[in-house]
């Protein structure tokens, strides 16, 4: 019996990443203090703070962009530091829904993103 290799995606596509930090009105101060513990100690690109729903991500975050090589100090330090927060990690390799949906990562509580409208802005729904 013959089996077929499945197509696998090359991780060379991914060009960078993306943390999103989960907060709500009682881990704020959390929030607040794990970004200012990453601002200091990585070389990452930090958004705005999103009090509010935006995109796909259902509750209040920040971003934290960072490069492929920040990976392996990053991640590890946020899955011990990330306290009460849920994170989500996903690659970023030109297809936001896929990077959302099926390769992010999820330290604390996975939350239920709305990839409808990410399928909407790439035209795919």
């Amino acid at each position: 019996m013959s089996h077929s290799v499945p197509d696998y995606a090359d991780p060379a596509g991914i060009t960078g990443y993306h943390a999103h930090v989960y907060y709500d009105g009682v881990t704020k101060p959390q929030a607040e203090a794990l970004r200012e513990a990453i601002e200091a100690g990585f070389t990452v690109t930090m958004g705005r703070w999103h009090d509010e729903p935006v995109g796909p991500h259902p509750i209040s975050m920040y971003q934290v962009a960072f490069e492929v090589a920040e990976f392996p100090r990053l991640v590890p330090w946020l899955m011990v530091n990330h306290g009460r927060l849920h994170v989500l990690i996903h690659p970023n390799t030109g297809d936001a829904v896929s990077d959302h949906a099926h390769y992010a990562l999820w330290l604390g509580e996975k939350l239920p993103l709305n990839i409808e409208f990410l399928k909407r802005i790439a035209g795919r729904g």
